[in-house]
């Protein structure tokens, strides 16, 4: 799609949610459950940027799926609009509907758009963030462009504050760059407790949090996501049982969607 087509799409949001934004407008942190709420000051911050990097290319789904739920709890219930490269898709699949859902994420409130190279997809996301109709912006380049420098995730980070936007910049492996982002993260798969019969269980993290803007950082946590809570919950104190033998990717990819839940696409 072209940036008319998403800047008319995005006209239209802001014309239809920015009287509901103006008398509801959500708290400026969102909880995402105990320990960390306790070191975020209560939670992720809105209205900001944060970054989330993963150590190897095979953990690239399990950051995703951290991503796509710090979008959830930020967004209180808005659109999210998710930006994508092409090539991305063509290397590791597209975004699994049924994946999303299993997190707590309704696909029908996903927009996503494609942009052909990296230039394309800051372009996109830097006119999404500044759309007060939406909830959050996640955007994803090809890990290795050079055009994310401090100017560029600084304009980021001014439009989201201007616009009210929480935006999500999936770095992928890519190593951390002086940046103007409010947190970054380092996510990691980690093995899933079983279930009765076997089964996998929550979605499972492995998280380090890599920077804070005026707080700490240098954190670790083992978390599990609970998608009927809507929180973390730290598996570091949880009684030990056998883990799944293998890592559960939290954020299943495929190469088609689901016929009976599909994204809906900007343009």
């Amino acid at each position: 799609m072209d940036i008319l087509s998403l800047r008319q799409r995005l006209a239209a949001l802001h014309r239809i949610a920015t009287p509901a934004a103006l008398s509801s407008a959500p708290l400026a942190r969102a909880p995402l459950g105990g320990a960390l709420d306790a070191v975020l000051d209560g939670g992720l911050a809105r209205a900001a940027l944060h970054e989330i990097h993963t150590p190897t290319a095979s953990d690239s789904a399990t950051g995703l799926g951290f991503a796509a739920i710090l979008a959830l709890r930020a967004a209180s219930g808005r659109p999210i609009l998710w930006v994508r490269q092409d090539a991305l898709e063509s290397r590791g699949g597209r975004l699994h509907p049924p994946g999303l859902a299993a997190l707590g994420l309704d696909p029908s409130g996903l927009l996503l758009v494609r942009a052909r190279d990296a230039q394309g997809v800051l372009r996109a996301g830097g006119e999404a963030a500044r759309c007060p109709g939406l909830g959050a912006v996640l955007i994803e380049p090809m890990e290795g462009t050079r055009l994310l420098d401090l100017t560029a995730t600084r304009r980021l980070s001014l439009a989201a504050q201007a616009s009210g936007v929480t935006i999500l910049l999936l770095r992928g492996t890519a190593p951390p760059r002086p940046s103007a982002a409010t947190t970054r993260w380092l996510v990691r798969a980690r093995p899933s407790r079983v279930l009765a019969a076997q089964a996998p269980g929550q979605p499972s993290f492995a998280v380090t949090l890599l920077r804070q803007r005026g707080g700490v950082a240098g954190q670790d946590w083992r978390l599990d996501w609970n998608p009927q809570q809507g929180r973390f919950h730290d598996a570091s104190s949880s009684p030990t049982t056998p883990p799944f033998p293998r890592p559960v990717v939290p954020l299943p990819a495929d190469r088609s969607a689901a016929p009976e839940r599909s994204l809906r696409r900007a343009g």
